[in-house]
């Protein structure tokens, strides 16, 4: 039997954007008693746990990922109460909640930069990365900020740069500095005491940088003159500004403070383009750091039987005692059903294909609201944005924001049943179609394939926690056996827009099929016949 202090190995977990879930104020934007009133729904679905976007003080001139206040909920989201009751009623209900946690950076709002940029002798004079500039008045290095441009701002009061990885109104936190780590650590305390079961550790790789402040040399593809990209930050191979080894020092730490609380874990955000999976390896091993990580190897563009073989072929080979959590889509990218529907195709079926594929795959699973009704990217007008992001690099690239639009719930209802006031952004009528109040009577709508994809899942020990064994790829079908005790399974996915034999290898029998919902295919004489985005399991002997 599994320990249930590791509930979190094998677990779903479902990630609500509180700004866009549910308005209970008529604002317009979503609040933590929306949240608490459709828990029934979330758990309705099947999943273990709900991770929480950010709902802490902030400016929001990054939608919450600038945090002026650790330990308080901004106005917009409600209260402290309000967070104890959803906490109450989410553990009432058997969900796990799981809180965000930015710690490599703040609000430049938040007290402790006011009191770093004052003059650089006070007692948080050290908590921020400041630098001298370069002879020449320039930053004191070619470091880029992902939201683009340097990563240095210039302050006028110390006569000093300060580094921003992202937003300049969010400065970098000095993870050199132990006083700053032991800050951050009383935070997370904090919400351990409010009864948090877990945190997803934002950009966990960007917490420590060089000490030396080293130039980063340019990428692969930049040298090649190969490069494409609408962010220049794609130039530069990322190897002193993120990553760096002190990293393990500090997650060590931070996995003795969850150690004093029973059951308690953690999944890192690893946003690394060249050592991802090395990355997880490092902060996964040996027990003593985080629990799992998910990178964006399965957040972009790629979405074939070769690609996936090569993600989970190397995952395997590096993260030898390490937990991996897959993730489709989230709050940084276009959904996944835009990104993988080809022309032609069924977006439904490509739903219903991915979450096959997800809940079979060795790791825990990371869902994104509205996925489950098979949400596709929404298409909004440069005036409707909010996103700092894509407001800088529109129109080469859109941003964040046609991921993040309101829940749809109720399809005659204004604004889809998100709220009576006006949404802080657009709800559009493709998406209110899809409402939760349309797909839960219908019987072949991708809302039901989840719960029975989740709800078979259980079911199959060896699709929780078992072992995984690749098969090589053929005719672009993905095959493998999960294996757990007694329980062997034999797992096909056909990415193709075609129907596909597989050939069994020779020795092996495919066994009695299982009924996984989707599953299509049909076994023999010595071959499967997988129909387009098919899908076959059966019980190995």
């Amino acid at each position: 039997m599994t320990d249930p202090h590791d509930w979190w190995r094998g677990c779903v977990i479902y990630q609500v954007y509180p700004r866009s879930f549910q308005d209970t104020t008529g604002d317009g934007s979503g609040d933590l008693v929306g949240i608490t009133e459709r828990l029934p729904y979330i758990a309705s679905l099947g999943v273990d746990a709900v991770w929480l976007s950010p709902f802490f003080k902030s400016p929001m001139a990054d939608m919450g990922y600038d945090v002026s206040d650790y330990c308080d909920v901004d106005p917009m989201f409600g209260t402290l109460d309000d967070f104890d009751r959803l906490i109450a009623e989410a553990h009432r209900l058997g969900l796990k909640i799981i809180i965000d946690q930015v710690l490599s950076h703040t609000s430049d709002q938040h007290p402790w930069f006011i009191e770093s940029r004052a003059d650089r002798d006070n007692p948080k004079a050290d908590w921020y990365v400041w630098a001298a500039p370069k002879p020449d008045g320039g930053p004191p290095n070619n470091w880029l900020s992902n939201f683009g441009g340097s990563a240095w701002e210039w302050d006028s009061v110390r006569k000093q740069y300060y580094l921003h990885n992202f937003l300049i109104s969010q400065p970098d936190l000095n993870f050199h500095n132990p006083e700053v780590q032991a800050a951050l650590l009383e935070t997370v305390r904090f919400w351990l005491d409010r009864g948090v079961d877990g945190f997803r550790l934002d950009t966990v790789n960007h917490y420590i940088h060089d000490r030396w402040l080293r130039d980063n040399p340019p990428s692969a593809e930049a040298l090649a003159g190969t490069i494409d990209t609408t962010n220049p930050y794609g130039y530069q191979l990322h190897l002193f500004n993120k990553t760096q080894p002190e990293n393990l020092v500090f997650l060590q730490r931070f996995r003795r403070l969850l150690n004093e609380y029973e059951g308690r874990a953690a999944v890192g955000e690893v946003g690394d383009e060249w050592r991802s999976l090395q990355t997880v390896a490092a902060y996964t091993s040996g027990g003593d750091k985080l629990q799992m990580c998910y990178t964006f190897d399965m957040l972009g563009p790629d979405f074939s039987a070769g690609y996936v073989h090569k993600c989970v072929s190397a995952f395997e080979a590096m993260v030898i005692d390490g937990w991996y959590c897959w993730a489709f889509s989230n709050h940084d990218v276009m959904r996944h059903v835009t990104r993988w529907t080809r022309p032609g195709e069924d977006p439904k079926a490509v739903a219903r294909f991915a979450i096959g594929l997800m809940a079979c795959l060795r790791g825990s699973v990371c869902l994104y609201q509205g996925e489950e009704l098979g949400l596709q990217e929404a298409e909004l007008a440069f005036e409707d944005l909010r996103d700092p992001y894509g407001i800088r690099f529109w129109p080469g690239f859109k941003g964040r924001d046609g991921c993040r639009t309101p829940m749809v719930w109720e399809a005659n209802a204004p604004n889809a049943g998100f709220s009576t006031g006006k949404p802080w952004l657009p709800v559009l009528p493709a998406q209110s179609r899809q409402s939760v109040n349309v797909q839960q009577t219908d019987p072949d709508s991708v809302l039901n394939h989840y719960r029975a994809v989740l709800a078979a899942r259980k079911q199959h020990p060896a699709l929780v926690t078992g072992s995984i064994d690749l098969f090589e790829v053929e005719d672009e079908i993905l095959a493998f056996i999960r294996q757990t005790g007694d329980e062997k399974l034999l797992c096909l996915f056909n990415f193709s827009d075609q129907p596909v034999n597989w050939i069994v290898p020779s020795g092996l029998s495919t066994g009695e099929p299982i009924a996984f919902p989707g599953a299509a295919g049909s076994a023999e004489l010595g071959k499967v016949a997988l129909p387009p985005l098919g899908i076959f399991l059966s019980r190995l002997s």
